[in-house]
C-alpha cells in the first residue's frame, strides 16, 4: 500500500475524530480534554508560523510570541477598553500583529542565521518590557480580563465562546482554514519561491527573485498566523497578559515545530499535540513535568532529526509503503 494512501486514510480518521471531539471525548474521558484539544489547535497555529519561516524560508524566529501577544492585546483592548464587539475586536487582534510584523520585518529580514534569531528576540523583549511598563493600557503583570461578547446574534438568540461546543468548532474551523490556505500557498509560485530562497538564497537572487521582499512577505504572513493564534487564545482564556510576549513562548513554538517536523504542513500540529498532551498527563502526577518534556524533545531531535512526520515517512518508505 502506498504511503500516500495510508496518510490519506489517517487524515480522514483524524478529521472524523476532531469533528466528534465535543461528544466523543466526554463519553470516554473528562470533558476537560475538549478544552485541551482546543488549546492544542490554537498553539499549533503559533508553531505553524515558526514552521513557515524556518521550514520553508530558512529563517529561525524566536520572536513569534511578540505577534501572539499583539493578537491577544488587540482583542482584550478592543473588548475591554474600546467596547468593540467580537468581530471588530478579532479584526484588531489580527491587524495589530500584522502591522507589527511588517515594521519588525523591514529590519529583521535583512539579516539571516543567528543574527535574524537575535533581532527577533530583541524585538520581543522590547515590547514585552514596554507592555509591563504601560500598565494603564496593558494591565502590566496582572494583564487584562474581559467579558466575552457574542459572536453571532440573530433575533433574541446569541452564539459565542460562552458555549464550549461553539468555541471548539470556531477554533477548529479557523485552524483548518489556515492550514488549507497554507497548503495552497506552499503549492503556489510564491511558496515555491520561498523554498528556493530556503535552499539557496544566492541562486534565488540570480534567477531574478527579490529575496528581501519575499522574506518580508513570509515574515508578515507568519505574523498573521501568530497574531490570529493569540487572538483566539485571548477569546479562549478571556484574558491577555504580557507574559505571553516573552521569548520563552517563542522557544516552545520552535520546539513544537522542529519536533513535529519542520518543512511539513502538519508537523507543527503533531509536535504541539505531543508536548501539550505529555504536559497535561505528566503534570497531574509529577510537578517537574518539564523534565519529561525536555527529555522527549532531546530524544526525538537525536533519533528523528526530521521530526515525527519525517520519522513516519522514513518508516513507511522502509516498510514498503513508499510513494513508488
Amino acid at each position: 500500500m502506498k504511503r500516500a494512501t495510508i496518510e490519506h486514510g489517517m487524515l480522514i480518521a483524524s478529521m472524523a475524530f476532531l469533528f466528534s471531539v465535543p461528544w466523543l471525548v466526554p463519553a470516554i474521558a473528562d470533558r476537560f480534554w475538549v478544552n485541551v484539544i482546543a488549546e492544542i489547535l490554537i498553539w499549533s497555529l503559533l508553531a505553524a508560523s515558526v514552521n513557515l519561516l524556518f521550514g520553508y524560508v530558512g529563517l529561525l524566529s524566536f520572536g513569534q510570541a511578540l505577534f501572539f501577544g499583539f493578537g491577544m492585546y488587540g482583542v482584550a483592548i478592543g473588548v475591554e477598553t474600546l467596547a468593540l464587539g467580537f468581530w471588530p475586536a478579532l479584526g484588531l487582534g489580527i491587524v495589530a500583529p500584522v502591522a507589527m510584523a511588517f515594521v519588525a520585518g523591514i529590519f529583521a529580514v535583512r539579516l539571516t542565521w543567528h543574527y535574524f534569531a537575535i533581532i527577533t528576540v530583541v524585538f520581543s523583549l522590547i515590547f514585552y518590557f514596554l507592555a509591563l511598563t504601560l500598565k494603564p493600557l496593558t494591565g502590566g503583570d496582572d494583564g487584562i480580563s474581559f467579558s466575552l461578547p457574542a459572536t453571532f446574534k440573530f433575533g433574541g438568540a446569541e452564539w459565542g465562546f460562552a458555549s464550549e461546543t461553539f468555541q471548539y468548532f470556531f477554533i477548529l474551523a479557523t485552524v483548518a482554514l489556515c492550514l488549507y490556505a497554507m497548503r495552497r500557498l506552499l503549492g503556489s509560485p510564491l511558496g515555491k519561491a520561498f523554498m528556493a530562497i530556503r535552499d539557496n538564497d544566492v541562486r534565488a537572487a540570480l534567477i531574478g527573485l527579490n529575496v528581501y521582499w519575499l522574506r518580508l512577505t513570509a515574515f508578515v504572513i507568519a505574523g498573521f498566523l501568530a497574531g490570529l493564534s493569540g487572538a483566539l487564545f485571548a477569546f479562549f482564556g478571556r484574558y491577555a497578559s504580557a507574559s505571553y510576549m516573552f521569548y520563552h513562548v517563542s522557544g516552545e513554538a520552535v520546539v513544537w515545530a522542529i519536533v513535529g517536523g519542520s518543512g511539513t504542513l502538519l508537523g507543527p500540529l503533531v509536535g504541539t499535540s505531543l508536548f501539550i498532551l505529555v504536559r497535561e498527563v505528566v503534570s497531574t502526577h509529577w510537578q517537574h513535568h518539564a523534565l519529561i518534556v525536555g527529555a522527549v524533545a532531546i530524544l526525538i531531535v537525536i533519533f528523528a532529526p526530521r521530526g515525527m512526520v519525517g520519522l513516519w515517512r522514513d518508516l513507511m518508505d522502509r516498510w514498503g509503503g513508499g510513494e513508488n
